[in-house]
């Protein structure tokens, strides 16, 4: 289900694309969005890995430097029967992980010294589950693919803006210009629609790589537990240095605020997630 969620999602966002993209420019401004959108999707499908373990400063480690985290990811990478990932350690106290990479023979998976210090093996092991079951379900490219769309359409709303100020868009041939309301509702509304879509995708890959991460460890309370402690401490140590643009491939929100930055989170609520996981074992 979740699947097919994600997919009529990323269809909706990339109708969006396409309509802002005419509504700007006609069949030109259609195909103009579409090659922008591919453009920024070619880029972050080749480098966004490095980009983002970069901006979080990760070091890449062996299994001699880090032996309880290295051991970890081989034994679960085979039992999910997939490539070894490279594993990298983030210098922060704030408890999380994410993993990366354009595919699963080209991916990463990293971990703060916060999560290391305080999860046990098991909850450990769900964990790296969790980000193992988003490489094995192409969760990263699925996400990447929304925020580069995103990105485009709150591009050509900057677009938008400044076609507005000069006479509006240009349909093709002498039909009317898409300026006035129609330009001014699509720079507000695409660039909301998009966010929401984009959110909506996330979350729904979050309880897959839950639900597929649970059974790569094991056990679904290996991750429940996990899940508790990382909320909990999560909250009291906020991460620094935080992109809100690369939030959503934590684990868990690295991200504090209240109700309203929950309103626009890219993770379902623990809670549920939590909730998910017991159910899976009939505790609930």
């Amino acid at each position: 289900m979740n699947y097919l969620k994600t997919t009529v999602l990323l269809a909706i966002l990339s109708a969006i694309l396409i309509f802002f993209g005419s509504a700007l420019g006609g069949k030109n401004g259609a195909v103009t969005a579409l090659i922008l959108a591919g453009v920024m999707n070619f880029a972050m499908y080749w480098f966004s890995d490095k980009i983002v373990l970069a901006m979080y400063r990760a070091k890449e480690v062996t299994s001699a430097e880090a032996p309880v985290l290295v051991g970890t990811v081989r034994d679960l990478t085979m039992k999910a029967n997939l490539p070894m990932p490279k594993v990298y350690i983030m210098e922060n106290d704030a408890p999380n992980a994410f993993a990366t990479g354009r595919n699963p023979s080209h991916a990463a998976v990293a971990a703060t010294t916060g999560i290391l210090k305080l999860l046990t093996k098991e909850e450990l092991s769900g964990v790296i589950g969790h980000e193992l079951a988003h490489i094995k379900n192409r969760d990263i490219l699925i996400a990447t693919v929304a925020a580069t769309i995103a990105g485009a359409i709150s591009y050509l709303s900057h677009m938008a803006y400044w076609a507005s100020l000069f006479g509006g868009g240009r349909r093709d041939g002498d039909e009317r210009g898409g300026g006035g309301i129609e330009l001014l509702i699509m720079m507000i509304v695409a660039p909301i629609a998009a966010m929401i879509i984009q959110l909506a995708i996330s979350r729904a890959r979050e309880y897959g790589a839950d639900d597929g991460g649970a059974r790569i460890a094991g056990n679904p309370l290996y991750l429940a537990n996990a899940l508790r402690k990382l909320d909990y401490y999560n909250k009291r140590i906020p991460m620094e240095g935080v992109n809100q643009a690369t939030s959503h491939m934590f684990i868990v929100s690295p991200l504090s605020g209240g109700s309203f930055v929950k309103l626009f989170s890219t993770h379902p609520p623990i809670e549920e997630r939590i909730k998910r996981l017991e159910a899976m074992i009939g505790l609930r």
